[in-house]
């Protein structure tokens, strides 16, 4: 592990090197350590395998922008070591990962385990903004309210040893990696493929996670069709972490009975999956939990019947000024400026935005320079959004409207630099 390469990931080890490869992932902002109090039972049967984020622990800093670049790291990094088929249990943006290979590769996983997971992660909006304020303060203010996040209230105070290791974890992550694995969850999107998971699948969520819970757990059990909630009491995000026994209880049951046989590459069916399993939890908990349930598939929520270049357009669109804004605009339009809205989606978003001659930092100085020009403030407000969303700085955005002032006007410049000043400091200042 002296070197590694750009396309893989700092990995370990643990277990007998005859014994079936069980890969854990972790979560983003935390490092292989947070599996540490599950390794010493998941050895007894399985050859563990962990790995690092890019940028997380130490891991040389190659960001990967997508949950399929990391997945293409994953296997690349197995490859190295003839690992063909595996086990595999992720937490979070782990779990993503974990999708995404049951998604794209699904010969190579034998049964498969999500943990605090989501078919979707929140909304783009929030991942994009938590990216402005790393990009803006660093990633201290994510790292003090880190513990929030992920444990119980009761949790954190008595154990604070742990909360501290917490937020030393994600202070130490290389901040232009967790920007970008932001960036992978925001455009992470998965509900419409669920039906197209075919491994037996472990859902399992702590009861009090407020960042993916128990509501994002049932979305993930009402679409994949072999797969069993598992709901565990006094616990948060980091369940794995807050309730290391319950967590290794379960995982251990699912493996050793819902490993699928290998996948037939000549008819492109898996054998019939095992019979479902009833989890035990190893306390119970003062008021019954359930840990296995089925709930109704929810409703496609996609859309479809647009042309390519609308499809592209609201996408781009979407990226750029966020969810929020389009939603409210698209709202907001009638049989009057419908057409309007169709057309600088189709054209403005769908062909100039999506050209590839300018990437998107350099169109957002483009564009807050003619919105400076032409004295459109209100454009110019959500445009500074979507500047600091495509990777602009505030003293990026303070260059790009000192050198209009030269150019277009101190007038409109100085403008500019009051609604510029307002947006970058909603935009930047953190959540506490």
């Amino acid at each position: 592990m002296s070197e590694t390469p750009p396309n893989t990931l700092q990995y370990r080890f643990d277990g007998p090197e005859e014994a079936p490869v069980l890969i854990l992932g972790p979560s983003l902002g935390t490092t292989w350590h947070m599996w540490d109090r599950q390794v010493p039972e998941l050895v007894k049967q399985w050859r563990v395998f962990r790995f690092d984020l890019p940028g997380h622990g130490g891991a040389p800093a190659y960001p990967a922008g997508s949950v399929g670049a990391l997945t293409d790291r994953l296997l690349a990094t197995l490859d190295r070591f003839g690992v063909q088929r595996f086990g595999y249990a992720g937490c979070a943006l782990g779990g993503a990962v974990g999708i995404e290979l049951a998604l794209r590769h699904p010969e190579r996983l034998a049964s498969l385990a999500l943990i605090a997971a989501s078919p979707r992660f929140g909304t783009a909006d929030e991942f994009r903004q938590r990216g402005v304020i790393v990009r803006t303060n660093g990633l201290d203010p994510i790292a003090r309210t880190s513990p929030d996040r992920w444990f119980t209230s009761g949790f954190a105070a008595a154990q604070p040893a742990i909360t501290e290791w917490a937020v030393q974890m994600v202070r130490t992550t290389d901040p232009g990696c967790y920007i970008a694995a932001c960036e992978a969850l925001a455009a992470f999107d998965v509900r419409a493929g669920l039906a197209s998971v075919g491994v037996p699948t472990l859902v399992l969520v702590g009861s009090d996670d407020q960042v993916t819970g128990p509501a994002e757990a049932r979305t993930l059990v009402a679409g994949i069709p072999d797969a069993r909630l598992a709901v565990v009491p006094g616990a948060s995000h980091l369940v794995p972490v807050e309730q290391p026994a319950a967590v290794t209880d379960l995982l251990v049951r699912h493996f050793s009975t819902a490993w699928q046989p290998a996948f037939d590459s000549s008819t492109g069916q898996t054998a019939i999956p095992a019979a479902p399993i009833t989890p035990v939890l190893n306390a119970a908990p003062p008021h019954p939990v359930p840990i296995a349930e089925i709930a109704p598939a929810a409703p496609d929520p996609q859309t479809t019947g647009r042309a390519d270049s609308y499809a592209v357009g609201i996408k781009v669109r979407r990226e750029v000024l966020g969810d929020a804004h389009v939603d409210r605009t698209l709202a907001q339009a009638d049989d009057f400026s419908g057409d309007f809205q169709e057309f600088i989606t189709r054209y403005a978003w769908g062909e100039i935005w999506d050209r590839p001659g300018l990437d998107r930092r350099s169109r957002s100085v483009a564009t807050l320079t003619a919105l400076v020009a032409g004295g459109h403030l209100d454009e110019l407000a959500f445009h500074t959004r979507a500047a600091l969303r495509n990777g602009l700085t505030p003293s990026e955005i303070k260059e790009v409207l000192l050198q209009a002032a030269v150019y277009c006007g101190v007038p409109a410049a100085g403008s500019a630099f009051k609604v510029a000043q307002q947006v970058i400091r909603e935009e930047t200042t953190p959540n506490e």
